[in-house]
Order: C-alpha cells, then sequence, then structure tokens
C-alpha cells in the first residue's frame, strides 16, 4: 500500500474532511486530490471504451495537456449560423454553422457576461469568435451578444453565456462535453444547459414550473429500495449513485479522470440537512483535479451513470467489477444471494 501511494512521479498531497481524518474543517474546502495513480495510465475501466482514466496528463478541464483543438478549423473558426440540434438524452442543443456543439460554463458568469477560462482551459475549450454568428430557426436573435476577454478579442454569448466548442469533439453532432467536471453543458437555445433538471449529476436545484414557478426540490440525496440490491442511494431526481474502485477513501484521492467522466458524472456536493435516510455525518465533498466539488459518501466520491436512461435504474452496478451503487451505510451494494 505504501509503494502505491508514494510510487510514479507525483504524490498525492491530501487534506481530508471531517470523518476522513480532519474534524471539524468544512467540507467544501478541506480537500484537495490529485488522480489516483498519478503518472500512470489507468485503463478503460468503466466506460463501453476509450482510456486515459486515471492520465496525470489532464489540463483539469475536461482535455489532455493543451492539446490542439481535434476538430481543425471547425473548432476554431466563425460560429456562422447558429442552429438547433437533438442531443440524445437531453433534448435541443446548439451547434454551429458547421453542426459543432457549442457549451457553457458553470464558473462564468452571464450578469454581467465573463469568461474565467483561460490558458489551458481556453485550449481544451475552444473560445466561439463573437464575429460572424447569427442566429438560426429556433434561436432568439436578442440573445446573441458578445464578451470581451483578457486578450481584448470578443467572445460570443448566448443569453449572456460565454460560448465554446470542445476539442474532444471530432465531428459535427458530437457532444463528449456534456457534463465534464460538473461544470460543463451543452448550450441550450436559451442560454441554459440543454436538458436542465433533466440530465443525471443536476441533483438539488429546483426546478421551473411552467410560467416561471419553481418547486421546491426534493432530498438531494435519499435512499431508495432496490430488490436485487436492498438500500441504495439516489440523488434528487432518483439517479443512482456510485462508488468507483480505483477511487480511494483513504487516502482520498480520485481514479475517474478526463474521459472517464463522459461515463460516470461525478455528482455534486450536497448540504448535510438535504439528505434523508442515511447519516449526514457520512456527507462530504472533495476537490477535484480541475477544481470542482464532487460529493462524498463516507469518504467516497461518488458519481452518476450515462448508462442509467431512467431514474431508479442501476444498470452501473459492478461495471467491470469496479463500479457499486452505495448503500446506506456508505458501502458497496452486493446483489442478494
Amino acid at each position: 500500500m505504501r509503494r502505491e501511494i508514494i510510487a510514479g512521479s507525483a504524490v498525492a498531497v491530501l487534506l481530508l474532511t471531517a470523518g476522513c481524518g480532519i474534524a471539524d474543517k468544512p467540507a467544501s474546502k478541506a480537500n484537495a486530490v490529485q488522480p489516483a495513480g498519478a503518472g500512470k495510465q489507468l485503463g478503460a475501466y468503466g466506460s463501453d471504451g476509450g482510456s486515459g482514466y486515471g492520465s496525470a496528463n489532464g489540463s483539469g478541464y475536461g482535455e489532455g495537456s493543451g492539446a490542439a483543438p481535434a476538430g481543425g478549423a471547425g473548432q476554431s473558426g466563425p460560429a456562422g449560423k447558429l442552429q438547433v440540434r437533438e442531443i440524445p438524452a437531453l433534448g435541443s442543443g446548439v451547434a454551429d454553422g458547421e453542426g459543432f456543439t457549442l457549451y457553457r460554463f458553470d464558473k462564468d458568469t452571464a450578469k454581467p457576461p465573463k469568461s474565467n477560462c483561460e490558458g489551458d482551459c481556453a485550449k481544451a475549450w475552444p473560445v466561439v469568435p463573437a464575429d460572424e454568428a447569427s442566429a438560426g430557426a429556433g434561436i432568439d436573435a436578442a440573445l446573441l451578444g458578445s464578451v470581451t476577454r483578457a486578450d481584448g478579442s470578443k467572445q460570443l454569448t448566448v443569453g449572456g453565456w460565454p460560448v465554446y466548442r470542445y476539442a474532444k469533439d471530432t465531428k459535427a453532432g458530437d457532444a463528449l462535453g456534456e457534463g465534464v467536471g460538473g461544470t460543463w453543458h451543452v448550450l441550450g437555445p436559451d442560454g441554459k444547459p440543454a436538458g436542465a433538471g433533466k440530465a443525471p449529476g443536476m441533483q438539488g436545484q429546483a426546478m421551473e414550473k411552467e410560467g416561471g414557478a419553481k418547486e421546491e426540490a426534493k432530498s438531494a440525496v435519499s435512499v431508495r429500495q432496490n430488490p436485487q440490491l436492498g438500500n441504495i442511494l439516489q440523488n434528487a431526481e432518483g439517479w443512482t449513485l456510485y462508488r468507483f474502485d480505483k477511487d480511494s477513501a483513504w487516502p482520498m484521492k480520485i481514479g475517474c479522470v478526463d474521459s472517464c467522466t463522459d461515463t460516470w458524472k461525478p455528482a455534486e456536493p450536497v448540504d448535510a440537512s438535504q439528505v434523508s435516510g442515511i447519516d449526514a455525518k457520512l456527507v462530504g465533498s472533495v476537490k477535484r483535479p480541475d477544481g470542482t466539488e464532487q460529493l462524498t459518501i463516507d469518504c467516497w466520491p461518488v458519481y452518476t451513470f450515462t448508462g442509467d436512461k431512467a431514474p431508479g435504474e442501476a444498470n452501473g452496478q459492478g461495471k467491470q467489477g469496479l463500479w457499486w451503487a452505495v448503500t446506506d451505510k456508505g458501502k458497496k451494494a452486493k446483489a442478494a444471494g
């Protein structure tokens, strides 16, 4: 175990939450982790393909170490006439004139418009220029605008939100950036995340009803009875929560990074007062390598699974012998018998 911790060119420096090694520290600020197995390349654990889940080369923004955009000129050129395209499992999203999916970043702001994606981030998420952008069918031209970036260039905004492409989208129609780091989302025609309130990982948010009124969110984490697995945890929208054997609770390390998060979405942290059916002392959070916060249960980072197509499903249980639903005691769920 000791050799595993110190192996490689990087050593994870860990500050742990209350119940995970240091008491009386706010969970949202107490943790700092590096990918488990930093300096190594892990296999394609828990996905339908792909690799590099544990690569230490990630920029923290969902792409490698500043690689040139994979889509070539289409990734960095003018947006052209924006169009609305249907994104599987999300609904209507915005694409540029060549069909490349467009994104927004939760750490930006819309009022006033401001981009917080610079340097390596902007290499992984190419900025969409404001020049030569126009609204196509289904997009309100009044929502289009621009924001001046630190280098003086003009970036396209929709509904006030700065707009980006994703370097890993190699062809029109790709939407691999959805949910990366829990902060990047396909841009909806109204400037909001496409499918807001519907996709896994959007727990704890109030849902807008028709007419603009908001309904109160359900418990951010609650317990569901599964016939095969017993009492397992789910988020506010009913998506099953999972833990990953390549992560670690002590010392706390994260093994699901980069392309892994295309399949397994880091669950957003919640307030312990918003949980039901589980001891609030088991609930915490950890800071991921990209700086975002992730929910932890009994010190284990937890995720939702894109292979679950409807709330209540648990299709991720036992994937590759590494992914497990989480019980109401914070342990790995095991099938009865």
